[in-house]
């Protein structure tokens, strides 16, 4: 049975979707084309239709997955604009942030993983961490004023690798430690 182009466009959105989650959760490497066709309800046959390859659909998958955390820190921002920083800190540094690999930070899940993927999906993540310095840029000069590009790269770098130590260990209160010492670090830099 033929697909109709809106329904074609409709599937291959799911399978960005999906790929962006499952992505996420096991890696790169970690799920296959089979699995994650399956995951979105088609059969593996209907990806050759289309992506151009597993890379095409990884760059874009992770495309989605920045843009998903940028919307949540749009979120958190829009629910507390007296701290739109401190907002995005409660969100990004949470031990719920930390549980949620499934729907979190792609530049913590998947940062090493994209290190070894080629000039696509690198690009994906580039433009989604110079996204990330932009808010965190606007975010820094509404509360101090300052050129905000080293301080943002600093409080980025910050956020992340705590979240990512945070993930590697089992102890959760050592996981905790490291969410509530960028917390203060990042504070810190901010009035600095």
């Amino acid at each position: 049975m033929r697909v109709s182009r809106i329904q074609a466009e409709k599937n291959r959105q799911t399978v960005i979707d999906v790929a962006s989650r499952l992505f996420r959760e096991h890696g790169f490497d970690g799920i296959s084309l089979k699995d994650l066709m399956k995951g979105a309800g088609l059969t593996q046959g209907a990806f050759y239709k289309q992506f151009a390859s597993k890379e095409d659909l990884v760059a874009q998958a992770s495309r989605r997955a920045v843009e998903s955390t940028a919307a949540r820190w749009a979120t958190a921002t829009a629910a507390n604009p007296r701290d739109p920083l401190g907002a995005v800190m409660a969100f990004y540094l949470s031990m719920g942030h930390r549980e949620q690999r499934i729907d979190g930070c792609p530049v913590a899940a998947l940062g090493s993983d994209a290190a070894r993927q080629g000039a696509d999906v690198k690009g994906s993540f580039e433009a989604g961490i110079k996204q990330y310095l932009e808010i965190i840029g606007r975010l820094i000069a509404a509360t101090d004023g300052e050129e905000p590009n080293s301080k943002a790269m600093a409080i980025l770098s910050t956020m992340v690798g705590a979240l990512t130590l945070s993930r590697v260990v089992n102890d959760p209160d050592l996981a905790q430690a490291f969410l509530d010492a960028a917390t203060e670090q990042v504070r810190d830099a901010v009035t600095a």
